[in-house]
């Protein structure tokens, strides 16, 4: 199995959208991604100002991507991980490790002080960023109001 990882770039984009749908759209989020709002997701993250990314590739099919922006803070440049996306056939044999890892090598080269991250309580999303090393901030909440 030939395996490679490459930045992630706009003109790769279509492969994103029909690997995110088919992620979240089964176990265990069972979410209900259209293309045209999984594209428009992606489409925006990706000409986010200070955009930066990851795509994995296995035999030449994308099968995984992580992807966000960097943001000024008063301590300096901060990571904001909007997504990290393994296809289903590949879950939970290191690959989300691996490309969480390499983001982290290359933000710290970066000189990125921080990354931060929003995922649901108590799945299989927070007990994959627990294993990989991170915390619950305590110092900050997220709030909500339903329109």
């Amino acid at each position: 199995m030939t395996e490679r990882i490459e930045l992630m770039t706009f003109d790769k984009l279509e492969q994103s959208i029909e690997l995110y749908m088919k992620v979240f759209n089964s176990e265990p989020w069972d979410e209900t991604w259209s293309y045209e709002i999984a594209k428009e997701r992606l489409f925006d993250l990706i000409n986010t100002p200070k955009f930066f990314g990851y795509s994995l590739y296995i035999e030449d099919k994308l099968v995984g991507f992580i992807a966000g922006n960097n943001k000024k803070s008063h301590q300096g440049l901060t990571y904001y991980l909007a997504e990290l996306c393994v296809s289903n056939e590949i879950q939970g044999k290191g690959y989300g490790t691996k490309l969480l890892q390499l983001l982290e090598t290359e933000l710290k080269n970066r000189d990125t002080k921080s990354l931060y991250l929003l995922t649901s309580n108590g799945g299989l999303a927070e007990a994959f960023y627990k294993k990989n090393g991170y915390q619950i901030n305590n110092n900050r909440i997220v709030i909500k109001k339903n329109l």
